[in-house]
């Protein structure tokens, strides 16, 4: 309550005539309506000025200071009391005329703003008429006690004697959804109005009543704000002129006819300080999102520049090649963009930037040349190709300091294809990417001793169509599947013995790279041409001979086992046979007394030229074997060093020989074949065993570049020991026939036949075989000559802790019988047929008659090995050859083995392995005629468990592509 106001005025009295002014400025008198107290809404009683009077007494002992109310709780009680009868002047009106809110200036227009002021005396309208179109322009008003607003409106329905309904707290608005609005009640100008909605002038009990009976729902509490006000040509926000509003968020009437005023309204409803919070939310969560954005795009752009970069540096050299200056990786593409050949160049130098070479380093053919900070130089460029449809490319390494040695490695994975060639391994693998090699030179040697075979060539053969040809002069080394993983690996590298004659003042790697449409393309493009040049009909016969006819080699693994009666006696066995046709006669170097003397030993062959006299006159053909080896022991040892005719010691005198050894002889020295005057001197030599004796061809021993002596030194500087080879057969080309040759690292010219390494025998030696023709064949050397039947020789049973070379050990007995027929039933079927031990020494009807079937089916085979000979003399091709020369889109003959075929008319699959009956054969496409059987069979599929007996071979004979089954 007021403080000194009084009580006893009616409730119900009419205060229309209370505190009007008749001029602007004159403040209105105010009624004091006091706050209920009650929580019965539906008692009842007569004298509601009893009630309303121990309500405002029981108010009275709360707070007697601000007990007064303000206009909007007025308000609000008024228009719950007087509800749908009450008559009196707006609360627009009212509220313009107390200035209750907004103190507006007086100007020009104030008599009009009076005039808008003035209360007049209406009617009420109805409520549905008052209430439209005011949700959207709803007053937000402070709010009263819950209880005070029940005991005014129990008051008023007692008196008027209706009973006025009271929505519960859960309501959204009182008399079906109107908003009423109740007249301003009038209080004494010297009073001071009290606001309910502090939170501070509320103590907990307040709250604790307050919570019981709610009278509002927060949608209750809600702000609907007033529209905008437009004074003087200036739009105010209700927010400028209503402060009431702004301040008392839980009084405001709404409606809930609409479901779109609802949900603004509970937008409006949030407080102002969760709005803040969530949009801080939103704005954190967006700042999250632009960071996240942020970072990606600087991760993209510096992604797209390092790639841009990675792009500009793996330059494109030649269409075909991509190379990326700075770590070297090197990828050669065919012409849809695939990879055929990866790797990494210079592996030997450190990464880093290189520059362009000086133009005094250029060279005139157009390479591009690039320089690693005065380490290396490498020139890159188009190569001469073989053929239109082959792109050859150079690349040459040019070392700048003495103790760097240029490396280029390649994957040989068979994830990018199975690589051949360079030539047979330590392991006899066939595949190279299945070998293991520490990095050592690339010459020939022992295969039991050393990583290389008898025959090397500077090439390897990929099967996605790509080869790599290394120069001759390189000196080069070659590691395969070592500690830099699958990879082949080609270094330039001098050392103290294969390459310590440099060719330039410091190590160089010099190579191309070939690519074709694909292998057997590529391989016929790059093999040899045509080896007909010089060949004189006399040649053509010896090879032909060859094919046709046996070569038998006298056994003797001692000098003292050969003698012209053994000679005599062996060729008597041959004879013998019957099945076989007399051949070549091969006479091992224990023909001589000591290795070099040139002369026959006329204790053991007193009269051998009537002995072979004897041979001719029955059709044999009587070879000796030489070698440039001259014994300490031998009497032309002497005379060769007095004429400086040998090897001599490096940095010496050429009086004094460099000694070596060779097989039996323990201490030898080399024939210096660089030396004009020693080719003639041996000439002379074998000139006088020809008049003595009437030998047909020779068989020259060269051995292994590893039979050279360590250090030699030639009156020519050898690139490397096996170049001596090549000196031989060059200087003695014309002067001697040479059917056949030991070692070579290039194509000897025919009629000679390279001779396969000696093997063991053993079913481990009969299974080298294949893969090491087929070796040789693809690195070029197409006429073939395998060794023994049987085997060379034999090894001991004990373990050796040591391999030896071959020459250490005696030849072998006579092998196991079974051993023996399936050896003999593959070499039926290769160029040329050898033999140390005859069939009939096993003395078996069985062994005779498997033989007998075999010389049958090799006068069949001969046709076909005359046939591909011819084209081996034309093209440079093999006549054995690996299936996937048949078909090189064919995967499956790409590791296969075990079979080959002659030409490609015929494919042989021989059992290798001891006890076996069965095999596994695979035909590339085509039809072929079974050999045993004479079935025909489709290709491009394998035969399961083929059943092979012991006396039969398998192999199978190519039809026409037209045959119908």
């Amino acid at each position: 309550m007021h403080k000194g106001a009084t009580t006893d005025e009616p409730h119900g009295t009419s205060r229309q005539g209370h505190g009007r002014q008749s001029k602007a400025g004159v403040p209105i008198e105010k009624e004091n309506i006091p706050f209920v107290d009650s929580d019965h809404e539906d008692e009842c009683f007569d004298d509601g000025g009893d009630r309303l009077a121990a309500a405002i007494s029981s108010r009275s002992t709360v707070d007697q200071e601000y007990d007064i109310m303000t206009e909007s709780q007025e308000n609000l009680a008024r228009a719950y009391i007087t509800g749908r009868n009450a008559a009196g002047p707006s609360l627009a009106e009212r509220r313009m005329q107390e200035k209750l809110t907004v103190s507006i200036d007086t100007s020009s227009n104030d008599g009009d703003l009076i005039e808008e002021a003035r209360d007049k005396a209406t009617e009420l309208k109805l409520i549905d008429e008052r209430a439209r179109g005011l949700r959207r322009n709803s007053i937000s008003l402070p709010s009263l006690n819950v209880n005070e607003l029940e005991v005014l409106r129990s008051a008023h329905e007692c008196e008027n004697g209706s009973k006025i309904s009271v929505m519960e707290s859960g309501s959204d608005s009182l008399s079906d959804g109107t908003t009423v609005t109740p007249e301003t009640p009038t209080t004494p100008a010297n009073l001071k109005p009290m606001l309910q909605f502090n939170d501070d002038s509320s103590s907990d009990e307040d709250d604790k009543r307050r919570s019981k009976n709610l009278f509002r729902t927060k949608r209750r509490s809600s702000i609907a704000p007033l529209p905008a006000l437009r004074l003087n040509d200036k739009e105010m926000m209700s927010n400028d002129f209503d402060t009431h509003s702004v301040l008392s968020n839980q009084a405001s009437i709404t409606s809930v006819n609409s479901l779109a005023s609802l949900l603004k309204e509970k937008m409006q409803n949030v407080p102002a300080i969760i709005r803040k919070k969530k949009r801080e939310t939103k704005d954190y969560k967006l700042r999250v999102f632009v960071g996240m954005l942020f970072l990606i795009i600087v991760f993209l752009v510096g992604y797209a520049y390092v790639m841009y970069n990675q792009k500009l540096l793996a330059k494109s050299y030649f269409e075909s090649i991509k190379f990326h200056k700075k770590t070297r990786n090197f990828r050669l593409l065919d012409g849809k963009g695939g990879e055929l050949l990866t790797g990494v160049l210079g592996t030997s130098l450190n990464i880093e930037q290189p520059y362009n070479c000086l133009p005094k380093d250029l060279k005139d053919d157009g390479s591009v040349c690039y320089e690693w900070n005065s380490k290396a130089r490498l020139y890159m460029n188009l190569a001469k190709s073989p053929g239109p449809d082959i792109k050859c490319y150079s690349f040459q390494w040019e070392s700048l300091l003495a103790d760097l040695y240029p490396t280029d490695c390649f994957d040989v994975s068979e994830e990018r294809g199975f690589w051949y060639g360079g030539g047979l391994t330590k392991g006899i693998e066939y595949i190279l990417g299945k070998a293991t090699i520490p990095a050592g030179p690339f010459v020939t040697g022992d295969i039991n001793m050393h990583q290389w075979g008898n025959a090397l060539k500077r090439y390897f053969l990929n099967s996605r169509g790509v080869a790599i040809q290394v120069d001759e002069k390189t000196p080069l080394y070659v590691s395969v599947n070592t500690d830099s993983g699958k990879r082949l690996c080609l270094q330039g590298k001098n050392d103290k013995f294969a390459f310590v004659n440099q060719q330039t003042r410091f190590p160089e790697l010099k190579y191309t790279v070939c690519s074709g449409p694909d292998m057997k393309t590529l391989h016929n493009g790059l093999m040899q041409k045509s080896l007909w040049d010089g060949l004189t009909e006399r040649d053509n016969d010896v090879i032909k001979s060859l094919l046709r006819e046996p070569v038998w080699q006298i056994p003797a693994s001692k000098q003292e086992d050969l003698t012209e009666v053994a000679i005599y006696n062996y060729t008597e066995s041959i004879i013998a046979l019957g099945y076989l046709r007399l051949g070549h006669v091969l006479v091992n170097e224990f023909w001589q007394r000591t290795i070099g003397d040139f002369r026959l030993d006329s204790e053991r062959f007193p009269t051998l030229d009537e002995t072979v006299n004897i041979l001719h006159r029955r059709g044999f053909r009587v070879s000796f074997m030489i070698q440039p080896f001259i014994s300490t022991e031998s009497s032309n040892f002497r005379e060769a060093v007095a004429k400086k005719l040998l090897i001599f010691e490096r940095e010496s005198e050429r009086s004094i020989p460099a000694l070596t050894r060779y097989k039996s002889t323990t201490s030898a020295g080399v024939l210096d074949v660089t030396n004009n005057a020693s080719i003639p001197w041996l000439a002379e030599q074998l000139k006088k065993i020809s008049e003595t004796v009437e030998i047909d061809s020779y068989f020259v021993d060269f051995g292994t570049a590893f039979n050279i002596p360590r250090y030699y030194q030639c009156s020519q500087t050898l690139v490397n020991p096996d170049e001596y080879k090549n000196y031989f057969m060059e200087r003695f080309e014309g002067t001697l026939s040479i059917f056949g040759v030991s070692s070579a690292i290039s194509v000897p010219r025919p009629p000679a036949f390279l001779s396969l390494p000696p093997v063991n025998s053993s079913w481990s030696g009969l299974q080298s075989i294949i893969p090491t023709m087929l070796s040789y064949g693809i690195i070029g050397f197409p006429f073939l000559m395998p060794g023994p039947v049987g085997g060379d020789f034999v090894l001991p049973t004990q373990q050796l802790k040591k391999m030896y070379s071959y020459y250490s050990f005696e030849l072998p007995p006579l092998p196991d019988k079974e051993l023996y027929i399936r050896w003999l039933q593959l070499a039926t079927f290769l160029p040329v047929l050898r033999f140390t031990h005859l069939p009939s020494e096993y003395r078996d009807e069985t062994v005779t008659v498997i033989a007998k079937e075999l010389a049958d089916i090799r006068q069949r085979v001969l046709p076909l090995l005359e046939r591909f000979s011819s084209i081996a003399m034309d093209e440079g091709l093999p006549i054995i050859r690996p299936l996937w020369m048949l078909d090189s889109t064919d995967v499956n003959c790409f590791s296969i083995d075990d079979e080959f075929s002659i030409g490609d008319g015929m494919i042989v699959a021989p059992v290798l392995k001891k006890g076996e009956t069965v095999r596994e054969v695979y035909l590339p496409q085509g039809v072929w005629k079974d050999g045993i059987d004479e079935s025909l069979r489709k290709g491009s599929r394998w035969i399961h468990n083929y059943h092979v007996p012991q006396n039969k071979v398998a192999y199978f004979i190519k039809m026409p592509d037209n045959t119908r089954f």
